[in-house]
C-alpha cells in the first residue's frame, strides 16, 4: 500500500496529494528506474561514484520548468565531471530529446519517468491527481546519501536554485 501525503503541496493554491513517502537529508537515496530512450534505462547505479543533482519538473513544456531546465543546464557546464545534473520529468523521451534540441540544452541528462511513475513514488512527489512528478531538488553524494532536499509546496514556484547549487560545491 502506498502513502498518501496530503497538505504538503499545491498546484495554484488547490491542494495536490502526494503518493510515497518524504525523502529526508541523511538517508539513503531511494534507488529508481527511469527512461533514458524508450528503450535503454538508468538507476542510481548508473551514476555510481558521482555527485548527483536532481531536478524533478511536472512538464518540460511549461514556463517555470523550461526555466528550471535551462538555469541548472547553465550551471552543470562549471560544476565539471564528476556531478551529473539529472532532470526528470514525466514526458516522453521523444518530447524530452525534441525539446532539449531546440533548447539547446546539452549539459543535463533529461530522464522519463513516463511508464511506472517508479521516481515519483520513491521519492514522495507522484501527484495523484495529475499523474505528473511535483517539483524537487534533490542532492545526493557519491555514496548515494541524501544532502539537499526541497519539496515546492507550490508546483508553479521555482526553487532555491542557489541553495541546490552551493550543495553540491560543498561536495566538491
Amino acid at each position: 500500500m502506498s502513502i498518501e501525503r496530503t497538505g504538503v503541496a499545491t498546484f495554484k493554491g488547490n491542494p495536490l496529494t502526494l503518493i510515497g513517502p518524504e525523502v529526508k537529508v541523511g538517508q539513503q537515496a531511494p534507488d529508481f528506474s527511469l527512461h533514458a530512450t524508450l528503450v535503454d534505462q538508468v538507476s542510481l547505479k548508473s551514476y555510481e561514484g558521482k555527485i548527483k543533482l536532481i531536478s524533478v519538473v511536472p512538464s518540460i513544456d511549461t514556463g517555470v520548468c523550461d526555466a528550471q531546465t535551462r538555469r541548472f543546464n547553465e550551471e552543470a557546464a562549471a560544476l565539471g565531471e564528476k556531478v551529473a545534473v539529472l532532470t526528470v520529468s514525466v514526458d516522453l523521451p521523444f518530447a524530452q530529446a525534441r525539446w532539449c534540441g531546440a533548447a539547446g540544452v546539452e549539459n543535463v541528462q533529461m530522464l522519463s519517468d513516463y511508464k511506472d511513475n517508479n521516481f515519483g513514488k520513491a521519492y514522495g512527489l507522484f501527484i495523484k491527481e495529475f499523474a505528473l512528478d511535483m517539483r524537487a531538488i534533490f542532492v545526493i553524494d557519491e555514496n548515494n546519501n541524501v544532502t539537499y532536499v526541497e519539496y515546492l509546496q507550490e508546483m508553479t514556484n521555482h526553487p532555491n536554485y542557489e541553495a541546490a547549487i552551493a550543495a553540491v560545491k560543498a561536495l566538491l
